[in-house]
């Protein structure tokens, strides 16, 4: 937001300015490694020294990065992060246990990425068992965190993913710190806040991967950070700042107008995180019908699912019958709920289905099974 002097010397800040890419940094998509070429550009503009600060700007987004209609069981776990204007490495970390006997409580050994001042109340217990159950609690840019639950026994080292508390302040601590490894020094702390750009230089732009790669990513893996991420984008197409409320009106919007029923859909965010969701079967099958006949993204829409007994999380569905696939479908699970929504290829037709399932009275395998059982029935009355 200066100018660069004969001396190499930026008189005022370096602002990274957020687009609400999911990806920056992410083990899921994108590019990993990014820095060096954000380096590269810094020096190309003749940078050596920033005599003000790294400030990161995440105001695409609304400051309201939790939405309130989430549990608070699942605030502060990775697969409910908050949606920053910035997001850095997935807004995710890894804490690292060791465990001991059952009933003792773990020791934390580290933080991967290490987050200043991160405060953590240790209530972990060793549990003879074999998986997570592990929950971390805390509030959108709190330090302050509670850990929860159970960890296997005895292990050397058990990592327990939580949610990084401020991502774009975190992203431009480590910018920092890379720009000090490249002898390029900046004199005063990183911040988070808001810039005027209309008088800046623009140094570099860094792109996210093509939208078909995120949503394929979003699909395959029932990404909630990825799905949140692009629902408040959405957002964007009626506002200069991303909002649920925008998000939400915008697709209710789009739908109406495609001669859905939105009388039938009850949207509170973009992941499903919400128990307060609810979407009939037949709207869910109206979208799929449509995506499938009059979308122009059709193709890139049906690669993107989970495909049964073969990939995502329909990998196990299905496996070793006449399902396996011929299953194309997007699952739903939270608790008490186990839902799939998608398409069933025939041998000279393909039918669209969906099948929810609230508090079932048996296990979501034996839900599973049931739904399997359902589909095979179908299966073999058509292909007759």
């Amino acid at each position: 937001d200066a100018k660069i002097t004969s001396d190499s010397i930026l008189n005022g800040n370096l602002y990274i300015r957020g687009g609400g890419d999911p990806t920056l940094g992410s083990d899921k998509a994108g590019e990993k490694d990014f820095f060096p070429k954000w380096i590269e550009a810094i020096k190309k503009a003749g940078i050596k020294s920033i005599m003000g600060r790294i400030i990161a700007d995440e105001s695409i987004f609304e400051s309201q990065v939790i939405n309130p209609k989430w549990t608070w069981e699942d605030m502060g776990n990775y697969y409910a992060p908050g949606i920053h204007g910035i997001s850095y490495l997935d807004n995710t970390y890894r804490m690292y246990f060791k465990s001991g006997a059952v009933g003792t409580t773990p020791e934390i050994l580290r933080t991967e990425p290490e987050i200043p001042g991160l405060g953590m109340d240790n209530h972990l217990k060793s549990a003879n068992i074999g998986y997570d159950n592990a929950y971390f609690y805390g509030a959108p840019y709190s330090l302050e965190r509670s850990v929860y639950g159970e960890i296997p026994a005895n292990r050397a080292e058990f990592v327990v993913k939580g949610d990084i508390p401020n991502p774009a302040l975190l992203l431009a601590q480590h910018l920092q710190q890379q720009l000090a490894d490249n002898g390029i020094t900046v004199k005063n702390f990183p911040l988070v806040q808001a810039g005027e750009y209309r008088s800046m230089t623009l140094l570099y732009t860094h792109y996210s991967p093509v939208l078909r790669e995120i949503i394929t990513e979003t699909n395959i893996k029932s990404n909630n950070h990825f799905a949140e991420y692009l629902f408040k984008t959405i957002g964007l197409q009626k506002s200069e700042v991303a909002s649920t409320n925008n998000a939400i009106s915008t697709i209710r919007r789009f739908w109406k107008e495609k001669g859905l029923p939105i009388d039938q859909l009850f949207q509170h965010d973009g992941s499903g995180l919400s128990p307060c969701d609810a979407v009939s079967a037949d709207f869910f099958v109206q979208l799929l019908t449509y995506m499938r006949n009059q979308s122009a993204n059709s193709n890139d829409f049906y690669n993107s699912l989970p495909v049964s007994g073969g990939r995502g999380t329909l990998s196990s569905f299905g496996t070793g019958s006449a399902l396996q696939g011929k299953v194309h479908a997007k699952s739903g699970t939270i608790e008490s709920v186990k839902c799939y929504a998608g398409y069933l290829e025939l041998k000279n037709r393909t039918l669209v289905f969906a099948i929810l399932v609230n508090n079932p009275d048996g296990t979501h395998k034996q839900v599973i099974k049931k739904m399997e059982d359902f589909l095979l029935d179908i299966m073999k009355d058509l292909n007759k």
